[in-house]
C-alpha cells in the first residue's frame, strides 16, 4: 500500500523514475530498513514507501540495470551477516534473498557507520534518495552508490595513468 498516492502526491515509483535520470555517478540510493532515520542534510530525501523491501530492491535494482547512464556499487551492513534469527525472525531467509539480487562483484560489506559516513559526506556535495521499506530488521539496508555506467574503472585509471604519464614528460 502506498500511502502517498492514496493522499494524491507522487508515489515513490513516480518520484524514482523521475530522480532516476537525473542521477549520475556519486548519487546515492539507499533501499532502507523501516527504522531508518530521516536525515536532517538537505541533499538527502527521504521517502517511505510504504512497501516490502525485497519488492523496492528489486525495482530500484532493475531500474538501474535498464539505464546506459548508470551502474550500481552496492553497499550492504556487515553487521548483517552476525543477526541471529533468534533476535529478528525472519533474518536468514532475507539474507538468503538479498544476496541473490544483489550483483556479486560490485557488493562490498562495511561497518554500517563507515557506510553511513560515506553517504553523509556524498550528501553534502551531491543527492541521496532514501526509499524506506516496511522491513523491521536490522542492518538490512542496501546502500547504491552510482557510478558512471558506461566508463569503467579500469578506462578512468587508463585515463589517469596517461595523464601522469604526459606530465613526467612535460618535467
Amino acid at each position: 500500500m502506498n500511502t502517498e498516492s492514496d493522499r494524491g502526491l507522487e508515489s515513490w515509483e513516480s518520484r524514482f523514475e523521475r530522480l532516476l535520470p537525473q542521477y549520475g555517478h556519486r548519487n546515492w540510493i539507499v533501499v532502507a530498513d523501516a527504522a531508518y532515520p530521516a536525515q536532517s542534510n538537505p541533499g538527502i530525501e527521504t521517502l517511505a514507501t510504504g512497501c516490502e523491501h525485497l519488492e523496492v530492491l528489486r525495482k530500484v535494482l532493475d531500474a538501474i540495470g535498464a539505464t546506459r547512464h548508470v551502474r550500481a556499487n552496492v553497499y550492504v551492513d556487515a553487521e548483517l551477516k552476525f543477526v541471529e534469527e533468534e533476535d529478528a525472525l525472519g533474518v536468514n531467509e532475507l539474507r538468503r534473498e538479498m544476496i541473490g539480487l544483489l550483483p556479486d562483484k560490485q557488493t562490498h560489506q562495511l561497518p554500517h557507520e563507515q557506510i553511513i559516513a560515506k553517504l553523509d559526506q556524498a550528501g553534502s556535495l551531491f543527492r541521496v534518495l532514501i526509499l524506506k521499506s516496511t522491513l523491521a530488521i536490522p542492518y538490512t539496508s542496501v546502500f547504491l552508490e552510482l557510478d558512471c555506467g558506461y566508463w569503467s574503472a579500469q578506462a578512468e585509471k587508463r585515463l589517469r595513468d596517461a595523464q601522469m604519464k604526459e606530465k613526467a614528460k612535460a618535467l
